[in-house]
């Protein structure tokens, strides 16, 4: 077959001098040397998984592997649920929400520890206005959530935009602990957070500012968080609809210290700052099942350290069966798109193709 490719390629360029198809053989040769290097992992264990586990996965699941900027596993369960299939992620979004922030910070816009009332003066009004930004991305405001899905989406309804969603947040949600004190997961920080962005940027909403400096950047042109109903606030919390094959992207930019395609995204200390845990010893009031015993960064979950106590696996599984994770010891992307799953069984699915892509690629950290 690839000598038959080889004299194929010659036969087009025959009209050319003998040079040419010696050219032609050192180009295939490379392909092939390629072909090699790009197969030297073996993942049939993922596929034992997913194979395992693929009615509980919906029969629905897309997995992909990236390494050193290449994707070296990509597996997809149904013809009509690809790499390139948009579906809703669910909390995923924290971490493309967080990364705009960290857009802001590199430029100078603000601060993490500048108080949300600098530029939504409507807190200080209610006693709210000493809740910093970075509170707000590690989710400890200490200003009471919603811990029902079903809520949660009535409420987001009722709100035509995120400026009256936070404004209502301001004015009507309580203080139940003082900020920084206590862990309480939920959309409430990640939403004030999203809307100071707004206001930085004057006139534009979060959807337009995500797309201009992360997803069209990345080339992430099936992920946006606008609201296609055209029904509710914009939601930087849980509101992105994406693809497995734009997720890689933002992920393997993260790997490369922020650049993705000879652009800097993200600063190499951003992308420090988000993943490194973010409220050590803080009690934990309410989190996911899925990340019991997980530390929390800014956006995303901390699930392994090296010996320095520099954050090594860092992810941010969604409530809607997603997994996106990175492991820097072993210098690996890989995402996990599925149908619905019981939070129990992602845990167990999750990490058991964790596991198998790190019997593969091995770990680099001493």
């Amino acid at each position: 077959m690839q000598k038959r490719i080889q004299e194929k390629n010659c036969e087009i360029l025959s009209f050319n001098k003998p040079l040419i198809c010696l050219n032609c053989s050192l180009i295939v040769g490379f392909l092939l040397l390629f072909q090699l290097g790009f197969g030297q992992y073996s993942f049939t264990g993922i596929d034992a998984v997913l194979n395992r586990n693929k009615q509980a996965l919906g029969g629905k699941a897309v997995v992909l592997v990236a390494k050193d900027g290449k994707v070296v596993y990509q597996k997809e369960l149904d013809e009509e649920f690809k790499a390139e299939t948009p579906a809703p992620i669910g909390t995923s979004s924290k971490w493309l929400t967080a990364a705009l922030v960290m857009t802001f910070v590199d430029k100078g816009e603000l601060s993490l520890d500048d108080p949300v009332s600098k530029y939504l003066p409507v807190f200080s009004s209610y006693s709210k206005g000493y809740i910093t930004i970075r509170q707000c991305l590690s989710e400890t405001t200490g200003i009471e959530s919603e811990q029902k899905k079903v809520s949660r989406m009535v409420q987001k309804n009722k709100f035509e935009s995120l400026e009256e969603e936070v404004n209502y947040f301001a004015a009507h949600k309580d203080i139940v602990v003082k900020p920084g004190q206590e862990f309480f997961y939920g959309e409430t920080g990640f939403d004030i957070a999203g809307r100071v962005l707004e206001v930085i940027a004057k006139r534009k909403t979060f959807s337009k500012l995500m797309q201009e400096r992360i997803t069209r950047p990345l080339a992430m042109r099936k992920t946006n968080f606008a609201n296609e109903s055209g029904e509710g606030a914009e939601n930087p919390a849980s509101g992105a609809v994406s693809t497995a094959g734009d997720y890689i992207k933002f992920m393997t930019m993260l790997l490369n210290g922020g650049q993705f395609n000879g652009k800097q995204i993200l600063s190499k200390e951003a992308i420090e700052e988000m993943e490194k845990i973010s409220a050590p010893g803080v009690p934990v009031k309410s989190t996911p099942k899925t990340t019991e015993g997980l530390s929390y960064g800014l956006g995303t979950w901390v699930s392994e350290a090296d010996k320095s106590g520099k954050s090594s696996a860092i992810s941010a599984p969604g409530t809607n069966g997603t997994w996106p994770f990175i492991d820097r010891c072993r210098n690996y992307a890989a995402v996990i798109f599925t149908g619905q799953l019981s939070t129990e069984q992602k845990r167990d699915v999750f990490t058991a193709i964790k596991e198998e892509i790190d019997q593969q690629i091995k770990s680099t950290c001493q």
